[in-house]
């Protein structure tokens, strides 16, 4: 079975695991979009990147972060937000996989990252998988760190 894990969002990232072994993970395309150079969700690329992993009749599974809108966040921040969740669901619809969403709090209590930096997961994968560290060397990776946790907790729990 392949599982492709999901942070959602603009700065997010993208994780294809099998077998608990770490195949790519990328941060997720973008695009700009309109007169003030916005950046949004590249849902041509982003589908390209799933669709590139049907093949040999493999089971595959999208996990995404289920993530709700926080205090303080701006109205047209969180819009964006919410577009680019809909555009992974419908990409998913689309190509008719599976799609199963974990809240934050699950995902990182199963991995010990309850209270601790945004940092502390791309620590965690490095450990585990230390031949993936060049994909993970920058601070800003730590989304990529997050997208293969949370592949890699359907792994361990299947939901």
């Amino acid at each position: 079975m392949i599982i492709i894990g999901i942070d959602p969002g603009i700065s997010g990232a993208i994780s294809v695991i099998e077998n608990k072994k770490i195949l790519e993970v990328y941060d997720t395309p973008t695009m700009i979009d309109g007169k003030k150079n916005k950046k949004q969700i590249n849902s041509a690329q982003v589908t390209n990147i799933i669709r590139d992993r049907i093949k040999d009749g493999k089971e595959i599974i999208v996990v995404v972060e289920q993530v709700n809108a926080m205090p303080g966040q701006g109205v047209t921040s969180m819009f964006n937000f919410g577009q680019s969740f809909g555009v992974i669901k419908g990409i998913c619809a689309a190509l008719s996989l599976p799609i199963y969403f974990v809240r934050p709090t699950k995902w990182k209590k199963h991995f010990n990252l309850i209270k601790t930096n945004k940092d502390a997961s791309r620590t965690k994968v490095i450990e585990a998988y230390p031949e993936i560290s060049s994909k993970l060397h920058r601070k800003k990776d730590s989304n990529r760190a997050d997208a293969i946790l949370i592949a890699l907790y359907f792994n361990d729990t299947q939901l």
